[in-house]
């Protein structure tokens, strides 16, 4: 079944004074009157319902690790004195700057005659380059982040949430035979108090002694010992085939009788 027949048949048999959604089991939401909504985790889109939903127990939030992950290295310092600048390393500095502010000059001012061209398409390089240097500067790491898994054996639930000056009703229901919930909220109340609730991933800090563990837990890829390219259950004829394609006379003699044709139907 397609989505947009799914949507159609669902904004029939459903209220347009209503905010109603389709949600599937982590939360996503598959159908919205908002299209900017669909795809959107709910927690993102409606703060204060899966607030309620997750104290209620119709999902559950389980943590999940990405271990390949890259986050920006920290910026913090390991000694008081490490953001003191030495002369040295002010005139370093200066000197690299300067250095860059003149090859940047001559680029512009095409003072290399010939090589105008190349030296526009050089000074794009290296402005991207340079760019890229100070913003993606990042480094192998490990993430967590939260996931969110609806309690099958919840099928109906209802709530009302206090908004300060009102109060925000909702329903939710299973979908039968189908991983879907069907939520219905009230439109006139604003509940922006609560925060959105995010899918964000953090990095994890390990101390000296977990992180030594972690890294000889780890083990290196390498290749397999040995090569296996055929399977004794693998029938060789049904593989392949295109060689025994052949040319069909028909679809070749069809351009030559249509370009002979043609002269005559120009007449």
């Amino acid at each position: 079944m397609k989505l947009e027949f799914l949507q159609r048949k669902f904004w029939a048999a459903t209220r347009q004074d209503l905010d109603c959604f389709v949600v599937d089991n982590n939360g996503f939401i598959l159908i919205s009157e908002r299209s900017q909504e669909m795809g959107r985790f709910l927690g993102e889109v409606d703060g204060a319902v899966m607030t309620q939903l997750l104290s209620m127990g119709v999902f559950s939030q389980v943590t999940m690790y990405d271990y390949q992950a890259m986050c920006k290295p920290s910026s913090h310092h390991h000694s008081a004195a490490q953001p003191l600048v030495s002369p040295i390393s002010a005139f370093l500095t200066a000197t690299r700057w300067l250095l860059q502010e003149l090859v940047l000059f001559l680029l512009e001012w095409s003072v290399w005659g010939s090589w105008y061209d190349r030296g526009a398409e050089a000074k794009s390089v290296f402005h991207h380059s340079h760019k890229q240097k100070k913003q993606d500067q990042l480094q192998p790491c490990d993430t967590e982040y939260p996931v969110f898994v609806y309690q099958p054996a919840i099928r109906e639930a209802n709530g009302i949430i206090e908004c300060g000056a009102c109060q925000k009703v909702f329903v939710v229901q299973q979908i039968p035979n189908s991983n879907l919930l069907l939520l219905v909220t009230d439109p006139t109340c604003d509940c922006s108090i609560f925060p959105p609730v995010l899918q964000e991933a953090t990095e994890v800090k390990y101390n000296a002694s977990v992180k030594c563990d972690r890294m000889r837990s780890q083990k290196v890829r390498r290749r397999p010992d040995s090569c296996h390219a055929f399977h004794p259950e693998e029938k060789a004829q049904d593989c392949g085939g295109a060689s025994d394609t052949s040319a069909s006379l028909p679809l070749l003699l069809m351009p030559l009788c249509a370009w002979g044709l043609l002269p005559q139907l120009l007449r």
